[in-house]
């Protein structure tokens, strides 16, 4: 069994991560529109991975013994000013992630939930993967500025 402070916090973390397959899947959507397929192909694999995630979350309390709480998921935005904008969102987005499942952590380890604290090691390497993946597309967007052909070869790049 998970303690019930340790439950509660696992549950929250499941919903940010179901939020935020939610907001890429937000995200292909506009980039579709944007007629940036490497984009969209790119947020549709991080959909994938965030719901994945979330799913083996789900599957670790159960697998505990415990009762899993869905909760509301907040709307996603719809659009973006720019591609750059939406992936610095994104990248806030992974940020928050990061620092929830640290927080998640600390009180896995402070209620001295050994098992809870090793499952979320596999999330807190992801963690530092997705920050440095998202981090360089931030970094090649704003190298290529108001450049189309450089926004199109990291589209290319992305697909």
């Amino acid at each position: 069994m998970i303690n019930e402070k340790v439950l509660d916090v696992l549950n929250r973390q499941m919903n940010h991560e179901f939020h935020s397959a939610y907001h890429y899947l937000a995200m292909e959507s506009y980039f579709r529109v944007e007629n940036l397929q490497g984009f969209a192909k790119w947020a549709r694999s991080q959909y994938r991975e965030e719901r994945g995630h979330a799913l083996r979350i789900y599957d670790f309390i159960h697998e505990r013994g415990c009762k899993v709480t869905m909760r509301p998921i907040a709307e996603p935005p719809h659009t973006w000013d720019s591609p750059l904008v939406a992936i610095q969102d994104s990248y806030e987005e992974e940020q928050q992630a990061s620092g929830m499942i640290n927080n998640l952590v600390d009180i896995a380890l402070a209620e001295r939930d050994h098992a809870t604290d090793n499952f979320l090691r596999w999330f807190v390497e992801r963690q530092v993967e997705e920050e440095a993946d998202v981090a360089s597309i931030v970094q090649k967007l704003k190298l290529v500025g108001d450049d189309k052909y450089g926004l199109f070869l990291v589209d290319r790049d992305l697909g």
